[in-house]
């Protein structure tokens, strides 16, 4: 079975400390849990979840959903937001984890990436000349996502066309926000090989809007 790698890239910044790192607990795991209900899903999805704030770590490497374990992610009480820092990082731990095709081996469908941000990168210079690397990565899908009224879009529209917009970063928002992930991914899952492209669901609410 062909692998679909999917990256989250998930801010941790001080501005997350509290309820909202809570919160995004609390919507990863239902994602999960829903993810795992999908028998496609469980045979072929691979996930990796990298945070970021001052330090980029990557909290779970590239797993397959039946042995996933969601590991509690946590954040200091401040601190900037190295954005740059973190796609450089990824790029790094893509390039390395994709499979190739070979004579013997199908290699991996085109990796779906998610970033997930409550504020804007702290390192721009670097942030903006990151970006033509990760683009070159031909992922599947790139989602931006802007948590609350502190999150720039604008930053986030220079990553990637789609940018989705969450008024809050509250529990309630953030497992809609989430569900509609898992809904993006197994779309994508079932549509690997006959499109180029992910085609995104609806936003399931007017709390969360696609830009």
């Amino acid at each position: 079975m062909r692998r679909l790698p999917v990256y989250f890239l998930l801010d941790t910044s001080g501005s997350m400390f509290g309820e909202p790192i809570e919160a995004l607990n609390n919507a990863l795991s239902g994602m999960i849990n829903t993810l795992r209900s999908d028998a496609q899903a469980s045979e072929s999805l691979w996930i990796s979840i990298i945070t970021f704030d001052r330090e980029v770590n990557e909290v779970m490497p590239l797993t397959d959903l039946q042995s996933f374990q969601l590991p509690v992610i946590t954040c200091p009480q401040s601190g900037p937001t190295f954005t740059g820092k973190a796609l450089d990082f990824l790029y790094g731990k893509v390039t390395t984890d994709i499979r190739k095709s070979t004579p013997d081996q199908k290699g991996d469908w085109r990796p779906l990436l998610f970033v997930f941000t409550d504020g804007k990168p702290s390192d721009v210079q670097f942030y903006k000349e990151t970006i033509p690397k990760i683009k070159s990565i031909n992922f599947g899908a790139i989602v931006g996502c802007a948590a609350g009224s502190l999150a720039d879009d604008a930053q986030l529209k220079e990553l990637t066309d789609t940018v989705v917009h969450l008024e809050t970063a509250d529990s309630n928002t953030l497992k809609k926000f989430f569900m509609w992930v898992s809904d993006t991914i197994e779309q994508g899952n079932k549509s690997m090989g006959t499109t180029d492209t992910v085609t995104l669901p609806p936003p399931p609410s007017e709390d969360i809007i696609v830009i």
